[in-house]
């Protein structure tokens, strides 16, 4: 594709256009074109930078100014992708991408994902197609069933799952359906009472669905965790913080809990915390969005212990249960909260099975109308692998997570910060090796940018990407391990690109603890 500006041309019957914009055969010529250009991609995806080193701006540049009027080939359309896309992406599939959570992948969730494209229903109710809300109903159950999450969060109980798009969505919909049953009680006109708990480690998705669920900014509590708890959501401060709020005249309404936080993958107790909320009828989320699935190991399962007392639950398949970006899974007690907050009933969708009463129109359970058959990638997910497989996928990430803590360890310029629950490990160099180093970088501040200095460089390799945090004003860095296409051998390079760009910022050579 040439960078240069053209001009439409004037309108005419050209010979060039298309007969059909779906075509079968023609779509299993470019199908099979495609799939070998994405596996092509994935042969050689250790080549490219894991971070992508383009500016902002980059791609204006080298691409046309208008749409082209005439049909291009879809040779030239991948070339143009090879070309000007692939060096703007940050490669989350590379198994040297260990930033953020991961974006775990596999060959099931990728036709899972073809198959939802190639039917491209839009299930918004049963009638609109009635196996993709089925589909959807069961492998809820079964995930659920996997966690051992009680019998009242599944659809074999009095409860149910659904398939929303990202936790934020999750929480959205869940905290209006607990608005609006506490506003029944005090009142509609008594929203601006309410109050939303959560901690200074909760995502940032508890505040955002704060705002666009109507709650007064200044009825947002992200109360302080520190080192003593682990980080972790005291349910004795939760239980002050809720006492004041309530003698000031405020209504508590609503608590995430989190079993995994984005920063270190902090753990909250989740059943005294379900203990204080229900002392004062508040409903309560646990927001499992990556550890949630590291769940279905019997190993793991005791973290999320008083689940029971929650009324909802989360995750994100899309983060470490291989399974393709979005998919994220959420159970309820009552679904009939749910509905009373999010229904509509347009004329244009009566139909006789939703009058029936005896099927469930997911449209009720989420934000839009519209929605995809996300249920077929999780299907094909559960089926291609199974349980046992799934487990040893997830025990394999935990088992190089301890491989890579184990390396910290053992160099002397560098601590754990945290306690590794899961697969991601958060170290720095320490305060006392980069005083050793530079005695005049030894307070705070200058701690923290020498660590800054030091991801900024792993990250401008292009080896190795890893992203960071700030913990009671440390900043640390982050290695989640995750990916996919991971192995051993990724997380021993991993750590030896940190330890060479170390000793290019100290000046010092690795110290090894023999002990």
């Amino acid at each position: 594709m040439s960078s240069l500006k053209f001009e439409h041309p004037q309108e005419n019957n050209s010979a060039h256009m298309t007969s059909s914009p779906l075509d079968h055969e023609e779509f299993r010529r470019q199908g099979h074109m495609v799939i070998d250009f994405i596996a092509d991609y994935y042969k050689t995806i250790e080549k490219y930078p894991v971070l992508s080193q383009v500016q902002p701006g980059y791609l204006k540049k080298r691409l046309p100014e208008f749409a082209p009027y005439d049909p291009e080939p879809i040779e030239t359309i991948l070339q143009d992708v090879q070309d000007h896309i692939v060096p703007g992406i940050t490669h989350w599939q590379s198994p040297n991408h260990f930033a953020y959570f991961p974006a775990a992948f596999s060959t099931a969730a990728f036709l899972g994902e073809m198959l939802t494209t190639g039917f491209n229903v839009v299930g918004f109710n049963w009638m609109a197609s009635p196996a993709a809300t089925e589909l959807e109903t069961i492998v809820m159950d079964w995930l659920g069933d996997m966690l051992k999450l009680p019998k009242s969060f599944l659809f074999s109980g009095n409860g149910g799952g659904v398939l929303q798009g990202t936790t934020c969505e999750a929480i959205v919909c869940t905290m209006a359906a607990a608005r609006d049953q506490m506003l029944r009680q005090i009142g509609r006109e008594n929203i601006g009472k309410l109050v939303v708990y959560g901690s200074d480690q909760t995502h940032s998705a508890l505040q955002k669905a704060s705002q666009i669920v109507g709650i007064h900014p200044k009825n947002f509590r992200a109360i302080e965790t520190t080192t003593s708890t682990s980080f972790a959501l005291s349910p004795e401060v939760l239980k002050s913080t809720i006492c004041s709020d309530i003698e000031a005249g405020l209504v508590p309404l609503f608590l995430c809990a989190t079993v995994g936080t984005t920063a270190i993958t902090a753990v909250d107790p989740l059943g005294p915390l379900c203990e204080v909320a229900k002392e004062h009828d508040m409903w309560v989320h646990v927001d499992a969005a990556y550890a949630g699935s590291a769940c279905i190991c019997p190993e793991f399962q005791y973290f999320i212990d008083g689940v029971e007392g929650a009324d909802s639950f989360s995750l994100n398949a899309h983060k470490w249960f291989f399974t393709t970006l979005d998919c994220c899974c959420l159970w309820v007690k009552n679904p009939s909260a749910l509905v009373s907050s999010l229904s509509t009933n347009p004329e244009f969708l009566r139909n006789k099975a939703t009058d029936s009463k005896q099927v469930v129109d997911y449209k009720d359970w989420q934000i839009a109308l519209s929605r995809r058959f996300r249920a077929m990638k999780l299907w094909l997910v559960l089926r291609s692998y199974g349980v046992g497989n799934l487990r040893n996928f997830l025990r394999s990430h935990v088992k190089m997570a301890k491989i890579f803590e184990r390396l910290v360890g053992m160099d002397k310029r560098f601590e754990i910060v945290a306690p590794r629950h899961f697969s991601l490990v958060c170290f720095r160099v320490s305060p006392s090796a980069i005083s050793k180093a530079n005695p005049s970088l030894s307070d705070h501040d200058n701690v923290n940018e020498v660590n800054s200095k030091l991801l900024e460089t792993i990250n401008g390799s292009g080896l190795v990407y890893m992203t960071h945090a700030m913990l009671g004003g440390m900043y640390v860095l982050r290695c989640a391990i995750g990916a996919s296409l991971t192995e051993e051998k990724h997380v021993a390079m991993a750590w030896k690109v940190v330890q060479e760009h170390a000793d290019a910022i100290l000046g010092t050579k690795i110290i090894v603890d023999q002990t």
